[in-house]
Protein backbone atom coordinates (compact mmCIF):
# COMPACT_ATOMS: atom_id res chain seq x y z
CA UNK A 1 0.00 0.00 0.00
CA UNK A 2 1.46 3.64 -0.73
CA UNK A 3 1.75 5.32 3.17
CA UNK A 4 2.58 8.92 1.03
CA UNK A 5 0.43 11.27 2.48
CA UNK A 6 -1.81 12.91 -0.71
CA UNK A 7 -3.02 16.41 -0.53
CA UNK A 8 -6.12 15.34 0.30
CA UNK A 9 -4.57 13.43 3.56
CA UNK A 10 -3.16 16.45 4.10
CA UNK A 11 -6.18 18.86 4.19
CA UNK A 12 -7.92 16.12 5.89
CA UNK A 13 -5.32 16.45 8.69
CA UNK A 14 -5.93 19.72 8.97
CA UNK A 15 -9.79 19.76 8.87
CA UNK A 16 -9.50 16.98 11.87
CA UNK A 17 -6.72 18.99 13.93
CA UNK A 18 -9.00 22.02 13.61
CA UNK A 19 -12.46 20.00 14.97
CA UNK A 20 -10.59 18.44 17.82
CA UNK A 21 -9.22 22.46 19.02
CA UNK A 22 -12.64 24.18 18.58
CA UNK A 23 -15.32 21.33 19.40
CA UNK A 24 -13.31 19.14 22.65
CA UNK A 25 -14.74 19.58 25.82
CA UNK A 26 -13.22 22.52 27.82
CA UNK A 27 -14.54 20.73 31.32
CA UNK A 28 -13.45 17.39 30.20
CA UNK A 29 -10.26 18.86 28.91
CA UNK A 30 -9.73 21.02 32.71
CA UNK A 31 -10.53 17.66 34.64
CA UNK A 32 -7.53 15.64 32.38
CA UNK A 33 -5.50 18.56 32.77
CA UNK A 34 -5.90 18.64 36.74
CA UNK A 35 -6.03 14.61 36.70
CA UNK A 36 -9.78 14.64 38.87
CA UNK A 37 -11.33 11.31 37.79
CA UNK A 38 -13.80 11.14 35.04
CA UNK A 39 -17.39 10.40 35.72
CA UNK A 40 -20.00 8.82 33.07
CA UNK A 41 -21.02 12.29 31.80
CA UNK A 42 -17.30 12.77 31.00
CA UNK A 43 -16.60 10.07 28.78
CA UNK A 44 -19.45 10.26 26.57
CA UNK A 45 -18.67 14.10 26.34
CA UNK A 46 -16.77 13.53 23.43
CA UNK A 47 -18.44 10.78 22.17
CA UNK A 48 -21.57 12.90 21.73
CA UNK A 49 -19.68 15.91 20.33
CA UNK A 50 -18.22 13.05 17.15
CA UNK A 51 -22.05 11.52 16.71
CA UNK A 52 -22.69 14.85 15.73
CA UNK A 53 -20.17 15.50 13.72
CA UNK A 54 -20.70 12.03 12.03
CA UNK A 55 -17.51 10.38 13.58
CA UNK A 56 -17.39 8.27 16.27
CA UNK A 57 -17.80 4.81 14.07
CA UNK A 58 -15.01 5.25 11.39
CA UNK A 59 -14.89 1.55 11.14
CA UNK A 60 -18.15 1.10 10.60
CA UNK A 61 -19.92 0.05 7.25
CA UNK A 62 -21.56 3.12 5.61
CA UNK A 63 -25.01 2.10 5.85
CA UNK A 64 -24.75 2.41 9.78
CA UNK A 65 -23.42 5.05 9.87
CA UNK A 66 -19.11 4.91 9.31
CA UNK A 67 -17.29 7.73 7.62
CA UNK A 68 -16.31 5.24 4.81
CA UNK A 69 -12.90 7.09 5.26
CA UNK A 70 -9.49 5.42 3.53
CA UNK A 71 -6.89 3.64 6.02
CA UNK A 72 -4.59 6.40 5.78
CA UNK A 73 -7.61 8.85 6.87
CA UNK A 74 -8.22 6.35 9.65
CA UNK A 75 -4.52 6.39 10.77
CA UNK A 76 -4.73 10.37 10.86
CA UNK A 77 -7.40 10.27 12.53
CA UNK A 78 -6.00 8.21 15.34
CA UNK A 79 -2.92 10.38 15.58
CA UNK A 80 -4.34 13.76 15.82
CA UNK A 81 -6.74 12.36 18.54
CA UNK A 82 -3.03 11.40 20.40
CA UNK A 83 -1.59 14.29 19.04
CA UNK A 84 -4.16 16.46 21.46
CA UNK A 85 -4.58 13.83 24.03
CA UNK A 86 -8.22 13.42 23.88
CA UNK A 87 -10.02 10.48 25.77
CA UNK A 88 -11.06 7.24 23.72
CA UNK A 89 -14.56 7.18 22.63
CA UNK A 90 -15.21 3.75 24.72
CA UNK A 91 -14.77 0.40 23.03
CA UNK A 92 -17.55 -1.72 24.31
CA UNK A 93 -20.48 -0.79 22.36
CA UNK A 94 -18.54 1.15 19.45
CA UNK A 95 -15.52 -0.91 18.91
CA UNK A 96 -16.36 -4.86 20.11
CA UNK A 97 -20.42 -4.84 20.49
CA UNK A 98 -21.68 -3.33 17.30
CA UNK A 99 -19.44 -5.54 14.81
CA UNK A 100 -21.10 -8.19 15.90
CA UNK A 101 -24.10 -6.94 15.93
CA UNK A 102 -24.46 -5.55 12.43
CA UNK A 103 -22.60 -8.86 11.20
CA UNK A 104 -24.59 -11.61 13.23
CA UNK A 105 -27.49 -9.97 14.57
CA UNK A 106 -31.23 -9.69 12.98
CA UNK A 107 -32.41 -6.58 11.15
CA UNK A 108 -34.45 -5.97 14.35
CA UNK A 109 -31.65 -5.89 16.37
CA UNK A 110 -29.61 -3.80 14.55
CA UNK A 111 -32.58 -1.31 14.60
CA UNK A 112 -32.93 -1.74 18.35
CA UNK A 113 -29.06 -1.67 19.37
CA UNK A 114 -26.92 0.07 16.45
CA UNK A 115 -28.77 4.09 17.39
CA UNK A 116 -28.13 3.45 21.06
CA UNK A 117 -24.37 2.62 20.50
CA UNK A 118 -23.88 5.24 17.68
CA UNK A 119 -25.61 8.41 19.59
CA UNK A 120 -23.76 7.22 23.47
CA UNK A 121 -27.21 6.72 24.90
CA UNK A 122 -26.55 3.00 25.86
CA UNK A 123 -23.53 2.34 27.84
CA UNK A 124 -21.94 -1.29 27.02
CA UNK A 125 -19.91 -2.95 29.43
CA UNK A 126 -18.50 -6.68 28.43
CA UNK A 127 -19.01 -9.82 30.44
CA UNK A 128 -16.71 -12.18 29.31
CA UNK A 129 -13.41 -13.23 32.10
CA UNK A 130 -14.93 -14.98 35.13
CA UNK A 131 -13.07 -15.66 38.49
CA UNK A 132 -12.00 -19.54 36.87
CA UNK A 133 -11.82 -18.51 33.26
CA UNK A 134 -10.00 -15.69 31.84
CA UNK A 135 -7.64 -16.12 28.78
CA UNK A 136 -9.54 -19.50 28.50
CA UNK A 137 -13.30 -18.49 27.91
CA UNK A 138 -14.09 -21.78 26.80
CA UNK A 139 -14.52 -23.01 30.29
CA UNK A 140 -16.75 -20.67 31.52
CA UNK A 141 -19.26 -21.12 34.30
CA UNK A 142 -22.14 -18.99 33.93
CA UNK A 143 -25.49 -21.01 32.78
CA UNK A 144 -27.84 -19.78 31.15
CA UNK A 145 -31.39 -22.44 30.67
CA UNK A 146 -34.12 -21.85 28.47
CA UNK A 147 -37.50 -21.74 30.32
CA UNK A 148 -40.80 -20.72 28.84
CA UNK A 149 -42.44 -17.98 30.83
CA UNK A 150 -46.02 -17.68 32.05
CA UNK A 151 -46.41 -15.07 29.61
CA UNK A 152 -45.83 -17.50 27.09
CA UNK A 153 -42.37 -16.19 25.69
CA UNK A 154 -39.30 -18.26 25.78
CA UNK A 155 -36.42 -16.59 28.53
CA UNK A 156 -32.99 -17.74 29.34
CA UNK A 157 -32.52 -17.84 33.67
CA UNK A 158 -28.72 -16.84 33.96
CA UNK A 159 -26.78 -17.26 37.02
CA UNK A 160 -22.77 -17.13 37.26
CA UNK A 161 -20.51 -14.63 38.30
CA UNK A 162 -17.86 -12.11 35.53
CA UNK A 163 -14.94 -10.64 36.76
CA UNK A 164 -12.86 -7.86 35.45
CA UNK A 165 -15.53 -5.70 33.92
CA UNK A 166 -14.61 -2.61 33.19
CA UNK A 167 -16.75 0.23 33.88
CA UNK A 168 -19.39 -2.11 34.41
CA UNK A 169 -20.75 0.61 37.68
CA UNK A 170 -21.90 3.19 34.56
CA UNK A 171 -23.19 0.25 32.30
CA UNK A 172 -27.19 0.05 30.94
CA UNK A 173 -26.59 -3.06 29.05
CA UNK A 174 -23.90 -5.73 28.89
CA UNK A 175 -23.28 -8.26 26.39
CA UNK A 176 -21.83 -12.03 27.90
CA UNK A 177 -21.09 -15.22 26.68
CA UNK A 178 -23.20 -18.08 28.89
CA UNK A 179 -23.14 -21.99 28.81
CA UNK A 180 -26.41 -22.89 27.26
CA UNK A 181 -25.11 -26.57 26.65
CA UNK A 182 -22.94 -27.89 28.98
CA UNK A 183 -22.90 -31.42 27.10
CA UNK A 184 -20.84 -30.78 24.41
CA UNK A 185 -17.22 -29.38 23.99
CA UNK A 186 -16.86 -26.25 25.61
CA UNK A 187 -16.72 -23.80 22.41
CA UNK A 188 -20.06 -25.66 20.82
CA UNK A 189 -21.67 -24.67 24.20
CA UNK A 190 -21.75 -20.83 24.22
CA UNK A 191 -24.33 -18.59 23.61
CA UNK A 192 -23.76 -15.13 23.25
CA UNK A 193 -26.67 -12.89 25.23
CA UNK A 194 -27.44 -9.18 25.63
CA UNK A 195 -28.62 -7.86 29.31
CA UNK A 196 -30.21 -4.63 29.92
CA UNK A 197 -28.06 -4.45 33.50
CA UNK A 198 -31.08 -2.95 35.74
CA UNK A 199 -32.91 -6.20 35.34
CA UNK A 200 -33.24 -7.79 39.10
CA UNK A 201 -30.76 -10.37 39.82
CA UNK A 202 -27.67 -8.70 38.66
CA UNK A 203 -25.31 -7.01 41.65
CA UNK A 204 -21.72 -4.72 40.36
CA UNK A 205 -19.64 -4.87 43.19
CA UNK A 206 -16.31 -2.99 43.05
CA UNK A 207 -12.87 -4.29 42.55
CA UNK A 208 -10.23 -1.78 43.39
CA UNK A 209 -7.08 -2.19 41.86
CA UNK A 210 -3.61 -1.76 43.12
CA UNK A 211 -3.37 2.51 42.44
CA UNK A 212 -6.22 3.02 43.72
CA UNK A 213 -8.91 3.45 41.21
CA UNK A 214 -12.36 2.02 40.29
CA UNK A 215 -12.42 0.78 37.06
CA UNK A 216 -13.24 -2.58 36.95
CA UNK A 217 -16.10 -5.09 38.77
CA UNK A 218 -17.28 -8.67 39.82
CA UNK A 219 -21.11 -8.86 38.35
CA UNK A 220 -23.25 -11.92 40.02
CA UNK A 221 -26.14 -12.66 38.02
CA UNK A 222 -28.77 -14.69 40.19
CA UNK A 223 -31.64 -15.96 38.22
CA UNK A 224 -31.68 -12.90 35.88
CA UNK A 225 -34.80 -13.50 33.51
CA UNK A 226 -33.30 -12.48 29.45
CA UNK A 227 -35.74 -12.62 26.46
CA UNK A 228 -34.33 -15.15 23.69
CA UNK A 229 -34.97 -12.17 21.53
CA UNK A 230 -31.64 -10.73 22.81
CA UNK A 231 -29.55 -13.81 22.10
CA UNK A 232 -27.49 -12.49 19.08
CA UNK A 233 -26.50 -15.51 16.33
CA UNK A 234 -27.61 -18.91 17.00
CA UNK A 235 -27.80 -20.45 20.32
CA UNK A 236 -24.80 -22.71 21.31
CA UNK A 237 -23.04 -20.78 18.35
CA UNK A 238 -21.74 -17.83 20.32
CA UNK A 239 -18.04 -18.65 20.05
CA UNK A 240 -18.39 -17.84 16.76
CA UNK A 241 -19.38 -14.15 17.61
CA UNK A 242 -17.00 -14.00 20.73
CA UNK A 243 -14.23 -14.84 18.36
CA UNK A 244 -15.18 -12.10 16.12
CA UNK A 245 -15.31 -9.45 18.91
CA UNK A 246 -11.83 -10.63 20.23
CA UNK A 247 -10.39 -9.52 17.25
CA UNK A 248 -11.99 -6.14 16.95
CA UNK A 249 -10.72 -5.36 20.20
CA UNK A 250 -7.33 -7.07 19.98
CA UNK A 251 -6.73 -4.84 17.23
CA UNK A 252 -8.08 -2.01 19.38
CA UNK A 253 -5.61 -2.60 22.50
CA UNK A 254 -2.33 -1.83 20.00
CA UNK A 255 -3.12 2.03 20.70
CA UNK A 256 -0.12 2.96 18.62
CA UNK A 257 -1.00 6.71 17.86
CA UNK A 258 -0.74 6.74 21.85
CA UNK A 259 2.22 4.99 22.59
CA UNK A 260 3.88 7.69 19.44
CA UNK A 261 2.22 10.62 22.34
CA UNK A 262 3.65 8.77 24.86
CA UNK A 263 7.01 8.61 23.52
CA UNK A 264 7.07 11.99 22.70
CA UNK A 265 5.84 12.54 26.55
CA UNK A 266 8.94 10.55 27.63
CA UNK A 267 11.74 12.32 25.23
CA UNK A 268 10.13 15.60 27.25
CA UNK A 269 10.63 13.67 30.62
CA UNK A 270 14.29 12.71 29.62
CA UNK A 271 15.46 16.14 28.31
CA UNK A 272 14.87 17.60 31.28
CA UNK A 273 15.41 14.93 34.38
CA UNK A 274 19.09 15.06 35.92
CA UNK A 275 20.50 11.33 35.13
CA UNK A 276 23.01 10.20 38.19
CA UNK A 277 25.68 11.25 35.81
CA UNK A 278 24.42 14.44 35.79
CA UNK A 279 22.94 16.19 33.02
CA UNK A 280 19.64 15.42 31.05
CA UNK A 281 18.51 11.56 30.97
CA UNK A 282 18.80 11.83 27.12
CA UNK A 283 22.62 12.26 27.86
CA UNK A 284 22.53 8.51 29.45
CA UNK A 285 24.22 6.43 27.04
CA UNK A 286 22.20 2.93 28.24
CA UNK A 287 18.89 5.04 29.08
CA UNK A 288 18.78 6.79 25.24
CA UNK A 289 19.84 3.18 23.70
CA UNK A 290 16.03 1.76 25.48
CA UNK A 291 14.34 4.54 24.17
CA UNK A 292 15.90 4.46 19.92
CA UNK A 293 14.94 0.25 20.49
CA UNK A 294 11.40 1.46 22.01
CA UNK A 295 11.13 3.74 18.89
CA UNK A 296 11.62 0.70 16.52
CA UNK A 297 9.76 -1.71 17.65
CA UNK A 298 6.94 1.27 17.58
CA UNK A 299 7.44 1.91 14.20
CA UNK A 300 7.53 -1.64 12.50
CA UNK A 301 4.22 -1.71 15.25
CA UNK A 302 2.79 1.06 13.40
CA UNK A 303 3.39 -0.63 9.95
CA UNK A 304 1.73 -3.71 10.97
CA UNK A 305 -1.66 -1.69 11.99
CA UNK A 306 -1.62 0.22 8.97
CA UNK A 307 -1.99 -3.19 6.74
CA UNK A 308 -4.90 -4.08 8.81
CA UNK A 309 -6.64 -1.27 8.22
CA UNK A 310 -5.85 -1.49 4.60
CA UNK A 311 -7.32 -5.51 5.09
CA UNK A 312 -10.33 -3.83 6.46
CA UNK A 313 -11.06 -1.27 3.95
CA UNK A 314 -10.81 -4.13 1.44
CA UNK A 315 -14.15 -5.88 3.21
CA UNK A 316 -11.47 -7.99 4.88
CA UNK A 317 -11.85 -8.15 8.97
CA UNK A 318 -8.99 -8.17 11.52
CA UNK A 319 -7.92 -11.87 11.50
CA UNK A 320 -4.71 -13.66 13.36
CA UNK A 321 -2.83 -10.52 12.71
CA UNK A 322 -4.41 -8.97 15.74
CA UNK A 323 -2.53 -10.92 17.68
CA UNK A 324 0.58 -9.92 16.68
CA UNK A 325 -0.82 -6.03 16.99
CA UNK A 326 -1.85 -7.53 21.03
CA UNK A 327 1.47 -8.33 21.54
CA UNK A 328 3.58 -5.99 20.83
CA UNK A 329 1.31 -3.00 21.49
CA UNK A 330 0.77 -3.67 25.07
CA UNK A 331 4.56 -4.84 25.63
CA UNK A 332 5.30 -1.26 24.06
CA UNK A 333 2.90 0.54 26.08
CA UNK A 334 4.35 -1.37 29.30
CA UNK A 335 8.46 -0.66 28.59
CA UNK A 336 6.62 3.43 27.77
CA UNK A 337 5.22 3.18 31.32
CA UNK A 338 8.62 1.44 32.73
CA UNK A 339 11.13 4.11 31.03
CA UNK A 340 8.73 6.96 32.30
CA UNK A 341 9.11 5.57 35.68
CA UNK A 342 12.31 5.85 35.53
CA UNK A 343 12.61 9.08 34.06
CA UNK A 344 10.80 10.25 37.09
CA UNK A 345 12.87 8.77 39.40
CA UNK A 346 11.68 9.23 43.23
CA UNK A 347 9.27 11.71 42.18
CA UNK A 348 7.02 8.77 40.86
CA UNK A 349 7.00 6.94 44.08
CA UNK A 350 3.40 6.59 44.24
CA UNK A 351 0.77 8.53 46.21
CA UNK A 352 3.58 11.15 47.12
CA UNK A 353 0.49 13.68 45.84
CA UNK A 354 -1.71 12.43 47.77
CA UNK A 355 -0.12 15.03 50.42
CA UNK A 356 -2.67 17.87 49.61
CA UNK A 357 -3.60 20.35 46.61
CA UNK A 358 -0.95 22.96 48.20
CA UNK A 359 1.92 19.89 48.07
CA UNK A 360 4.68 20.82 45.69
CA UNK A 361 6.67 17.68 45.10
CA UNK A 362 8.90 17.09 41.85
CA UNK A 363 7.58 18.15 38.68
CA UNK A 364 4.38 18.00 37.06
CA UNK A 365 5.06 15.39 34.81
CA UNK A 366 5.97 12.50 37.18
CA UNK A 367 2.44 13.08 38.45
CA UNK A 368 0.54 9.75 38.13
CA UNK A 369 3.11 7.81 36.71
CA UNK A 370 3.62 5.50 39.38
CA UNK A 371 -0.34 4.72 38.78
CA UNK A 372 0.03 4.48 34.87
CA UNK A 373 2.53 1.92 35.72
CA UNK A 374 0.66 -0.04 38.17
CA UNK A 375 -2.46 0.04 35.79
CA UNK A 376 -0.34 -1.02 32.60
CA UNK A 377 0.23 -4.18 34.32
CA UNK A 378 -2.98 -5.63 33.16
CA UNK A 379 -2.52 -4.68 29.15
CA UNK A 380 -0.84 -7.56 28.54
CA UNK A 381 -3.41 -9.98 30.16
CA UNK A 382 -6.91 -8.44 29.15
CA UNK A 383 -8.77 -9.32 25.72
CA UNK A 384 -6.50 -12.45 26.11
CA UNK A 385 -3.01 -13.27 27.48
CA UNK A 386 -0.41 -12.77 25.02
CA UNK A 387 0.63 -16.07 26.13
CA UNK A 388 -2.94 -17.27 24.84
CA UNK A 389 -2.18 -14.63 21.37
CA UNK A 390 1.13 -16.29 20.77
CA UNK A 391 -0.79 -19.65 20.55
CA UNK A 392 -3.36 -18.18 17.80
CA UNK A 393 -0.62 -17.00 15.84
CA UNK A 394 1.72 -20.72 15.79
CA UNK A 395 -1.58 -22.16 15.19
CA UNK A 396 -3.32 -19.61 12.43
CA UNK A 397 0.03 -17.94 11.20
CA UNK A 398 2.48 -20.62 11.22
CA UNK A 399 0.48 -23.38 11.13
CA UNK A 400 2.07 -25.43 13.95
Amino acid sequence: MNLDFSPEDAAFREEVRAFIAENYPKDLRAKQDSGEPLGKDDYLAWHKVLAKKGWVAPSWPKEFGGTDWTPTQKYIWSEEQARADTIAVLPFGVSMLAPVIYTFGTEEQKKQFLPGIYNGEVWWCQGYSEPGAGSDLASLKTRAERVKGDDGKEYYIVNGQKTWTTLGQFADWGFFLVKTDPDVKPQAGISFLLIDMKTPGIEVRPIITLEGGHEVNDVFLDNVKVPVENRIFHENQGWTCAKALLAHERSGIAGVARSKRGLERLREMAGTEQSDLGGPLLSDTFFKRKLAELEIDLTALEFTELRTLAGESSGKGPGPESSILKIKGTEIQQRLQELALEAAGHYGAPFLRDLGHNANVGPDYAQGVAGEYFNGRKTSIYGGSNEIQRNIIAKMVLGL
